[in-house]
């Protein structure tokens, strides 16, 4: 079995579209959303509604603002237009409605923290399942999946903006991945709490990590768990006892999947 993994897809298309060369499924990790292009300020759903000065600011304000700064801009910088939830939700369909249909049958998809899950339903096709929060028997091995990133324990998700990352309570992140039994092969979106599996060397900046999934990797001792969410990492990969973690990397930057085989 050959399986192509990607993580942090970001609008990337064409690369996605021959992401399935020579593999006989793909795994999506999350993150297939461009909404703010760190690279292009002119990319992206805020670049493309809002312009690139917007989008350039929002950077900034990103990787050195205070508490708040950075919901108090976007707040600021969304009023300029009359229903900005409804432009938001218009934008992420355009890009799903491009993205899934050049999913190959199998795919197994979970979704990022700059994904709505909720819009999934619509623009899914038969050959690619949502695993989240389960546990799949693929070609004889258990690969268990969660999506999306969980909040710091005590943080209430956010109330209100026309823009909601997937952001998870940590209770309900916490009982997803502990409802996952004998797994195999781990699939996720945030990497587990290794410092340096979630550190950002270019954000300077510590990512948000899965709560629970070092719990899990010492308890059922998996062959390898995979992961994205952190672009750049301070280390793309660690052993955790006989357990390779493994960041399969920025694949809207590099365009290129990571190799499984089993």
């Amino acid at each position: 079995m050959r399986v192509h993994v990607v993580s942090d897809v970001h609008g990337n298309v064409e690369a996605l579209a021959r992401a399935a060369d020579g593999a006989d499924a793909v795994f999506v990790l999350g993150d297939l959303i461009d909404f703010v292009d760190y690279r292009n300020p002119e990319g992206g759903i805020l670049g493309r509604v809002l312009g690139p000065e917007v989008s350039r600011r929002f950077g900034e304000v990103r990787r050195s603002g205070g508490p708040g700064d950075l919901r108090e801009f976007a707040r600021q910088a969304w009023s300029r237009i009359p229903d900005p939830a409804a432009v938001i939700e218009e934008a992420i369909a355009e890009q799903y409605e491009a993205m899934f249909p050049v999913l190959p049958d199998p795919t197994w998809a979970i979704p990022g923290n700059v994904d709505v899950p909720d819009l999934w339903p619509a623009h899914v096709r038969s050959g690619t399942r949502v695993p989240d929060g389960e546990v799949v028997e693929i070609c004889g091995l258990r690969v268990g999946f969660v999506g999306g990133v969980p909040l710091p324990p005590g943080f209430p998700p956010r109330r209100g903006g026309p823009w909601r990352p997937h952001l998870v309570p940590s209770e309900d992140y916490v009982a997803a991945v502990g409802k996952l039994t004998d797994v195999e092969l781990l699939c996720t979106h945030a990497p587990p709490a290794v410092p340096a599996l979630h550190y950002d060397v270019v954000t300077k900046r510590r990512e948000l990590p899965g709560q629970g999934l070092v719990e899990l990797i010492e308890r059922d001792r998996p062959r390898a768990a995979l992961f994205g969410h952190v672009h750049q990492p301070l280390a793309q990969r660690a052993r955790l006892g006989p357990t390779e973690c493994v960041n399969v990397g920025h694949f809207r930057k590099t365009g290129e999947p990571y190799v499984l085989r089993w």
